[in-house]
């Protein structure tokens, strides 16, 4: 399971006849804004807004639908960075792909209980890594969310 959740990145520096390398883990919260290299990779989600509008959008295999969501300009907070310390990017998952996201972490499920209009299929969107057969899933802002800034707010992804 760590190898699903955990990837890393080299980089290497040749110094005199030293080579020195860096190693550094992406974890859940960590997006890399790459477009697919092949469309085996292309993953087609919706998100339904505050407002009932249904915006598509693509994305890749391995990509977090919250940083996903603020490629696209969907009004998602993120006010933590995905560090599980929040619970402004709060969705619903379509009951239909519900079952085919991985269990929450303790962690999520502490911050989800802080969601206002909790629902069974509550998830927060920084924990929702995307695969292939989440293709064609919906989801769904919740009217209003625990927002960390002054109400009006429009959110600036970060």
């Amino acid at each position: 399971m760590l190898g699903r959740l955990l990837q890393a990145t080299t980089r290497s520096l040749l110094i005199g006849s030293r080579t020195i390398s860096q190693t550094n883990v992406l974890f859940n919260g960590e997006y890399e804004w790459k477009d697919p290299k092949s469309d085996e990779e292309i993953v087609n989600i919706t998100y339904i807004t505050r407002d009932g509008t249904h915006k598509k959008i693509r994305g890749k295999v391995g990509d977090n639908a919250m940083y996903l969501a603020h490629r696209y300009d969907i009004e998602v907070e993120g006010a933590c960075e995905a560090s599980l310390a929040c619970c402004t990017c709060h969705v619903y998952v379509d009951e239909e792909y519900f079952d085919k996201i991985p269990e929450p972490k303790e962690e999520e499920e502490d911050m989800l209980d802080m969601a206002p209009v909790l629902k069974p299929n509550s998830r927060l969107s920084c924990q929702i890594i995307l695969k292939k057969d989440l293709e064609g899933m919906t989801l769904t802002l919740p009217r209003i969310t625990r927002n960390f800034y002054v109400d009006g707010h429009v959110p600036e992804p970060h």
